[in-house]
């Protein structure tokens, strides 16, 4: 089994299996085929109970319209946090993703 901590998604194939494509690329493509900017756009995270990187990834939304909710693992181990942002295009949402990939241990969903 895979340990979930040292994947690195780098690059993964285009359509036609035969170009790897810059991951966040690919991301952009899609989020222009089915999302209509400006926007709100929801994000969602997981992160350990017992950390501080909940606040953290708060702190990666600045905007004024952020509005944050969260609910705790059944177990107590684990917190997910849904973040609702306003975003002016594909390449806010992928900063946003990539300013909270810096964060260690940060589930991105």
């Amino acid at each position: 089994m895979a340990d979930i901590n040292n994947i690195n998604i780098q690059d993964i194939p285009n359509n036609e299996g035969n170009t790897p494509t810059d991951f966040y690329d690919n991301f952009r493509v899609k989020l222009n085929e089915i999302e209509q900017f400006p926007s709100l756009y929801t994000f969602k995270f997981i992160v350990k109970a017992d950390s501080d990187k909940l606040e953290l990834v708060k702190n990666v939304f600045e905007h004024a319209s952020s509005k944050f909710s969260e609910k705790e693992s059944s177990g107590g181990k684990y917190k997910s946090i849904t973040v609702e942002t306003f975003v002016n295009n594909a390449e806010d949402v992928i900063d946003y993703y990539k300013k909270v990939s810096k964060i260690e241990s940060v589930i991105m969903l």
